[in-house]
């Protein structure tokens, strides 16, 4: 027994002690098993059942904890006047957090130097329940309509027939979707491949809004700033050069950053612009696929973020944790930006499929403030979200016999107004082309030679509609960024007999010619 209650023993999921984990029960040390074996069987059929769907999108990643440490400002002006939101309010109060880090586009093995835009998700487990900002490396999108998400993923994964990437499907659907030329500038400039996970930033990218005691509100942006760390990108010959090596190499590059005690940090900033239409813009402020003008509207620093505890088990934390766009806290509010719209609802349902109906109630993903509900059941219920002196009988709200109430308003209700028709238009301000062309402009030398490298050589694969549609696409943000894309495919070698980029082709090729032969055994 003494054994036994050492708290090292191994044990089975029912407590069991396990004397012997190395032999299953055979008739005979050679003979066949029984059907009694159960510890044989608890293990393997867990075993079996290790993993949970993956993310469709976002599904590599990295994760750690910290905090976020609130300056009771914004820029030099009291944050109360813009927001309510707790978290904000007082100099120095620090919230716990939960960081997620991700590639985008990839499965959960996939290379961490791939070009690909990078998540970058915030879980605050503030006082009033959590809020998470969850967002990208990069400032803006591809689409500025939600309706049009499925199919841009599906144009960017793999090929359903022949399980290969192929930069031409992402064409085909980029070359016909003008409103994607801003971002794919980044993308295939070094900012499509940040060196790691801390030095790189971050935004929500969609506009969200800010709501202050009286219920007024601002629309806002928000940015993660690396502050000690600084922000490196990486050339596409220095990724491969990396990718030969690791294809882990930015969560190696975290979890070790943190293990030694140089704990990376952010400064989280935002952009204030007034809740109207500003007509005087030559774009919506809606519009995902814009920056907002750091000269008229500048980053205003509210706060700074720290990780500085690795997860102690991957899965449990990194792989379960789950966010959404529509989990905010009172003072924080949605826009109408329409892809946050649908994100709202896609997030969370993809977690209530993915991870389960009670995946709130998993530690990584619970608030750290008290929780009930008249929420009861479902797989996996191992809490009741019961107040105290609830009356358990009364699972429904309202009531007279002891149920929950409701809470007094926090402060005046933000109250939008709308009267228009219910139509299926785009904006009215799509502006497809301009800030593509500045941000192509404001680039270094370097930045744009290798932006023009590295779509030459992912575009030479595609068709030659396909080719002249992107090459219009550049040209209408810049007349140099279209002719220098037109001139390098018309000096590069023309193979389309093949699938996938040339660089894959050339790899599957020196494999085929690579090795030697051997006599099979």
């Amino acid at each position: 027994m003494e054994q036994n209650d050492n708290n090292m023993t191994l044990t089975n999921r029912q407590g069991h002690p396990i004397s012997d984990n190395q032999n299953i029960r055979t008739v005979g040390n050679r003979g066949p098993s029984t059907l009694e074996n159960y510890h044989f069987i608890e293990k393997i059929s867990h075993f079996d059942r290790e993993r949970i769907p993956e993310r469709v999108v976002h599904a590599r990643g990295a994760g750690a904890h910290g905090y976020f440490e609130a300056y009771g400002k914004v820029g030099q002006e009291p944050v109360s006047k813009y927001t309510r939101a707790k978290l904000f309010q007082e100099a120095g109060k620090r919230t716990p957090v939960f960081v997620r880090f991700s590639t985008v586009v990839g499965g959960t093995h996939s290379s961490e130097t791939d070009r690909d835009p990078r998540g970058f998700a915030v879980k605050f487990y503030t006082e009033d329940g959590n809020w998470d900002l969850v967002g990208n490396n990069l400032k803006i999108f591809f689409i500025r309509d939600p309706l049009k998400f499925p199919d841009m993923v599906h144009a960017f994964k793999v090929d359903p027939v022949t399980n290969i990437p192929n930069p031409e499907r992402m064409f085909d659907f980029v070359s016909n979707s003008p409103e994607a030329t801003h971002m794919i500038t980044f993308v295939f400039s070094p900012w499509g491949i940040p060196a790691n996970y801390r030095q790189m930033q971050g935004s929500g990218v969609n506009t969200y809004k800010w709501v202050n005691q009286e219920g007024e509100a601002v629309l806002v942006k928000y940015h993660w700033e690396p502050l000690k760390q600084g922000i490196k990108n990486l050339t596409q010959k220095e990724a491969s050069a990396i990718q030969a090596k690791t294809v882990s190499h930015a969560t190696q590059d975290l979890y070790e950053a943190i293990e030694r005690g140089d704990y990376p940090e952010w400064e989280l900033c935002v952009q204030i612009m007034s809740d109207d239409e500003h007509p005087e813009l030559d774009f919506d402020p809606l519009d995902p696929t814009k920056l907002w003008d750091q000269e008229r509207f500048p980053f205003l620093p509210v706060g700074k973020m720290v990780l500085n505890k690795n997860p102690e088990n991957y899965f449990a934390e990194v792989e379960q944790a789950a966010f959404g766009t529509g989990v905010l806290v009172d003072g924080l509010d949605f826009s109408d930006d329409k892809p946050l719209q649908g994100r709202t609802f896609s997030y969370s349902d993809t977690q209530r499929y993915r991870v389960g109906t009670n995946y709130l109630q998993l530690p990584i993903n619970a608030p750290k403030t008290r929780v009930a509900t008249n929420q009861r059941d479902g797989q996996m219920a191992y809490i009741v979200d019961r107040a105290p002196s609830q009356n358990p009988h009364v699972t429904y709200e309202p009531s007279s016999l002891g149920g929950l109430e409701e809470a007094a308003p926090a402060g005046k209700e933000h109250q939008p107004a709308y009267s228009a028709k219910l139509v299926r238009e785009k904006i009215s301000r799509p502006n497809d082309y301009k800030q593509a062309g500045e941000t192509y402009r404001k680039f270094e030398d370097w930045e744009r030679e290798e932006l023009i490298s590295n779509l030459v050589d992912a575009l030479k694969i595609c068709k030659p509609h396909i080719q002249e549609k992107m090459i219009e696409h550049f040209t209408k943000a810049d007349p140099d960024y279209g002719r220098r894309v037109a001139e390098g495919l018309k000096q590069a070698r023309v193979d389309t007999a093949h699938l996938g980029s040339e660089a894959a082709r050339d790899g599957a090729e020196k494999a085929q010619n690579a090795g030697k032969h051997t006599d099979g055994y």
